[in-house]
C-alpha cells in the first residue's frame, strides 16, 4: 500500500492510498478519514459508497462528512466507483463501465475480469484496512449516494450481521426495473434475471429485510426520480415492516448539495448505531 496523500483534518487524519488489489486485478485507490481518537484505539468505521462517474475523490471533498464524522469519533472509508487503467474494458455511455461498477461483480465479458467491486468493497478492502489502520472491525455501518447508495442498501441485506446500520442518499432502489439497473446488470451479470436478485434492494427487502435501522433520503425535485423507483422500495418496507425511514426532502435535487446538506444528520444516525 502506498501513501497518496495525508492532510490534518478536523483533529484528525485524510488520506489517500493506492494499493494493488487482487480482487480487481488492477491498481485501487480509495479515502480513508480517521479521527483523532484513533491515535488512542479502533474508531468504529462508516463506509461511504459514491454514485455514477464519481471516484474516491468526490464525497471526500465534496460531502462535508469529516466534520460530523470527527465529532463521533468515526472513520470513513471512501472507495472508488470502479476498477480503472487503459487494460480495464469502458463504454463510452457515462453509466457503464469506468466510474460505473454497479458494485457487482461482473461475469461477463469483457467485464469479468477487472469488475469485482462486491469482493473489493465488502472483502478485500476492508481486511486491507483492519491490517493498517485503527479501525474496529466489530463495528462498521454503510451509507451510498444514488447508484452508492444501490450498493449500500445491497450489501447491508446480504451480508446479514456485518453492518449495524444503513443509510442512502437518492438511492437506486429497484434496479431490475430501471432503465438505472437492467443495462449495467445485463452487461455485467448477463440476461439471467435471478442473477440480478441479489443486487436489487426491493427484491431483498421482500426476501429478507435488513436487521437493524435504516435511513433513505431523497429529493423532491430530484432530475433522475424515475429511475430511482424509491415508490418501489417504501411499499416493500411497508409491506415488511421494516425499522426505516424514508424522506421526501422537499426541493432538494441529485446533487451534493443535496448529500451535505442532511450528511451530518446521516453521520448521527450511524453514529447511535455503532456506539450502542
Amino acid at each position: 500500500m502506498k501513501t497518496v496523500s495525508e492532510n490534518a483534518c478536523f483533529g484528525g487524519v485524510q488520506g489517500v492510498y493506492a494499493h494493488a488489489s487482487k480482487a480487481t486485478s488492477t491498481d485501487m485507490t480509495f479515502g480513508l478519514f480517521l479521527p483523532e481518537e484513533a491515535e488512542d484505539g479502533p474508531v468504529p468505521v462508516l463506509w461511504y459508497l459514491s454514485g455514477l462517474t464519481c471516484t474516491h475523490e468526490n464525497a471526500m471533498v465534496k460531502a462535508g462528512a469529516q466534520c460530523w464524522a470527527a465529532e463521533h469519533g468515526i472513520a470513513l472509508v471512501f472507495p472508488d466507483t470502479s476498477p480503472r487503467g487503459d487494460s480495464v474494458a469502458d463504454d463510452d455511455a457515462y453509466d457503464l463501465g469506468q466510474g460505473a461498477g454497479f458494485y457487482v461483480n461482473a461475469t461477463q465479458e469483457p467485464w469479468a475480469k477487472h469488475f469485482k467491486m462486491w469482493d473489493y468493497v465488502t472483502d478485500e478492502l476492508p481486511n486491507l484496512i483492519d491490517a493498517n489502520f485503527a479501525i474496529d472491525p466489530e463495528r462498521q455501518s454503510i451509507m451510498g449516494h444514488s447508484m452508492g447508495g444501490h450498493g449500500a442498501l445491497t450489501m447491508a441485506m446480504g451480508l446479514p450481521g456485518h453492518f449495524r446500520s444503513v443509510s442512502a442518499f437518492a438511492p437506486i432502489c429497484n434496479p431490475t426495473a430501471s432503465d438505472w439497473g437492467r443495462k449495467q446488470l445485463t452487461a455485467y451479470l448477463g440476461e439471467q434475471e435471478n442473477a440480478w436478485e441479489p443486487h436489487d434492494a426491493t427484491l431483498l427487502m421482500q426476501k429478507a429485510g435488513f436487521d437493524g435501522p435504516i435511513l433513505i433520503d431523497t429529493g423532491t425535485n430530484d432530475q433522475f426520480g424515475d429511475l430511482l423507483k424509491t415508490e418501489s422500495l417504501a411499499t416493500a418496507i411497508a409491506m415488511r415492516r421494516q425499522q426505516a425511514t424514508i424522506r421526501l426532502q422537499p426541493g432538494y435535487d441529485h446533487s451534493y448539495f443535496f448529500v451535505s446538506t442532511f450528511i451530518e444528520e446521516h453521520i448521527a444516525f450511524h453514529a447511535d448505531a455503532l456506539y450502542a
